[in-house]
């Protein structure tokens, strides 16, 4: 099947490595063009090299008020368009509701809900009918997961305002999409069990309430953002996709 993702532009945050990284790679290899960002320069221009000639590395912090112009700036610069944007940010830290202090709740909002909100509100400006802003979020948009309080109260509220911009957006041709990442074997996931007392039997565990009975592969999750950013997922938009191997057992 042909995504008609060929010579498209997208930028995708939080690239460096995970889901992120993921996305990107699947992008690039249908055809597409990335600008990939890290908070670290040099570790974002690693991650681009990995990706080839149709990809460029920008050291970025989504919490940078100015960060959302100059990712949009440089897709122009580089490959002449600019066609959507994937919000991906690293976890907030974990922790239950006694332990996140003031200064925790402060950073992951700067970085995991307004810095998303900037992207977002940048790339609804720039682009034009047929563009698509994406969002990582989380199954805790539905369900709290035990022990990330932080995201458990940031992530549904970005799922309500990509509702909302989809609403805003569609008479404009522009799509907006969430994706909703359940247990996917990446470095955050591995580093969550690892905190437990038996992080093998935390992952047998957690295997055990998957109907698929395993974790997902990043290039699983990558291939499913790659055709809900791409043109053959035209008419898609508002929706929040779980993809997360059937943990959700609502509709």
């Amino acid at each position: 099947m042909d995504l008609g993702l060929k010579d498209r532009v997208y930028v995708v945050t939080g690239a460096t490595r995970g889901l992120g990284n993921a996305v990107a790679r699947e992008l690039v290899a249908d055809g597409a063009k990335v600008v990939v960002t890290g908070r670290d320069e040099k570790t974002a221009e690693e991650a681009a090299a990995a990706l080839g000639p149709h990809a460029v590395g920008v050291g970025a912090d989504n919490a940078d008020p100015e960060a959302a112009g100059r990712l949009v700036a440089t897709a122009r610069e580089r490959f002449g368009r600019f066609d959507g944007v994937l919000i991906s940010v690293g976890g907030p830290p974990p922790g239950f509701v006694a332990d996140n202090t003031d200064e925790q709740w402060q950073a992951a909002f700067e970085s995991v809900f307004l810095g998303a909100v900037r992207l977002a509100r940048t790339a609804a400006a720039e682009l034009e009918g047929g563009g698509v802003i994406g969002f990582v979020l989380s199954g805790s948009v539905h369900e709290p997961i035990p022990g990330l309080t932080i995201s458990n109260g940031l992530r549904p509220g970005l799922a309500g305002f990509a509702k909302s911009l989809a609403d805003e957006l569609g008479p404009r041709g522009i799509r907006v999409v969430g994706l909703l990442p359940g247990r996917i074997d990446t470095d955050r996931v591995r580093e969550l069990d690892g905190m437990s007392a038996d992080p093998e039997a935390t992952r047998a565990a957690a295997e055990s309430r998957v109907p698929l009975r395993r974790y997902g592969a990043p290039e699983e999750f990558g291939r499913t953002a790659a055709f809900l950013l791409s043109p053959a997922a035209s008419y898609v938009t508002g929706v929040m996709l779980p993809v997360d191997g059937g943990m959700r057992h609502g509709f």
